[in-house]
């Protein structure tokens, strides 16, 4: 079976090859003889066509990857794509933030449902924002509140001491802030937060776990298929990869397999085939990353899979 696949990401001079999870896809893809195209999202466009109705297209070219540092990708002339009518498939996988022009996207993409496969589902991506999904699992979770009202806030930090606060809408751990016991800077944060954000913000029990690991755990339509264990670097607390974080290799605690076995039904029937939870401490389940999930290339580090393979033969099942 060949494809014809159109990739929103963002621009691929920009990746860094060695770990990107859309670079690995890519790569396989083309292994597979499937075309590969790349478009960025600020250029869907939605025209009305002679029917009444509308088609969703994209400025978009032609691309094939290597895995050359440098030397990564080589694109074609770009041109006007019908992404209904000329492609098999849509991988949207732009990082967020998860803004109105995310929203917009997944509105747009959302018409091409019965035509094109777009994965995740934009439908349940936008339903499902990483620390909002999460909060229908609130049995795994550890002490959480979202709120925009530093009264709940401080009484929150009385009754559990050190807090982590965090965008509600955020990635890659940026503007994660650890409170100690002492309170100090949480009016200043909250302040800061609601001058910055317009939505309500996150605030976890900080668990010193984290020194331990943050478990990512990949799941491939509702079924674990692989993990790893991120470890803060020295002077942080965050193990975000993106932020000094290093990775290694794990195996999941019953906990976690039981997180797993909870959510796994439930992401298969919204149409998340590719979706990273993370988990600390082997049982405090904190997000379910479906808008651009990554992890992959370190996963198969470590297990020897192939967690790009297992995804495009997801993919595939379904056409």
């Amino acid at each position: 079976m060949t494809l014809r696949v159109a990739v929103q990401m963002d621009p691929m001079a920009g990746i860094n090859i060695s770990g990107d999870s859309s670079f690995a896809l890519m790569l396989r893809a083309q292994e597979r003889g499937h075309e590969l195209w790349h478009y960025d999202v600020r250029t869907l466009t939605w025209r009305a066509d002679d029917s009444g109705a509308g088609r969703v297209t994209a400025w978009a070219a032609p691309v094939t990857v290597q895995r050359i540092e440098g030397n990564h990708f080589q694109m074609g002339e770009h041109r006007t794509l019908d992404l209904g009518r000329d492609m098999d498939v849509v991988l949207m996988r732009q990082d967020p933030p998860f803004d109105l022009g995310y929203l917009t996207g997944t509105w747009l993409l959302e018409r091409l449902a019965g035509e094109t496969l777009v994965i995740n589902d934009p439908v349940a991506v936008r339903n499902a924002p990483e620390k909002v999904l999460v909060l229908d699992y609130a049995q795994f979770m550890p002490p959480t509140l979202v709120t925009r009202r530093v009264e709940e806030v401080k009484a929150f930090h009385a009754e559990h001491g050190s807090i982590v606060i965090k965008p509600l809408h955020g990635n890659a751990g940026k503007a994660v802030f650890l409170v100690g016991e002492d309170g100090a800077n949480i009016s200043a944060l909250v302040e800061l937060f609601g001058q910055v954000w317009p939505e309500p913000f996150m605030v976890q029990k900080f668990l010193p776990e984290v020194a331990e690991g943050d478990k990512r755990i990949v799941l491939i339509d509702g079924v674990v298929a692989g993990a790893i264990n991120r470890k803060p670097g020295e002077g942080e607390f965050r193990s975000n990869l993106a932020v000094g974080g290093y990775a290694e290799g794990t195996t999941l605690s019953p906990r976690e397999q039981e997180i797993c076995d909870t959510l796994g039904p439930d992401l298969k029937r919204m149409g998340l085939l590719f979706v990273g939870i993370d988990v600390i401490g082997g049982r405090w389940l904190t997000e379910i990353n479906v808008t651009s999930p990554t992890g992959i290339v370190a996963i198969d580090r470590f297990n020897g899979t192939d967690t790009a393979g297992m995804i495009w033969d997801a993919i595939e099942a379904r056409l």
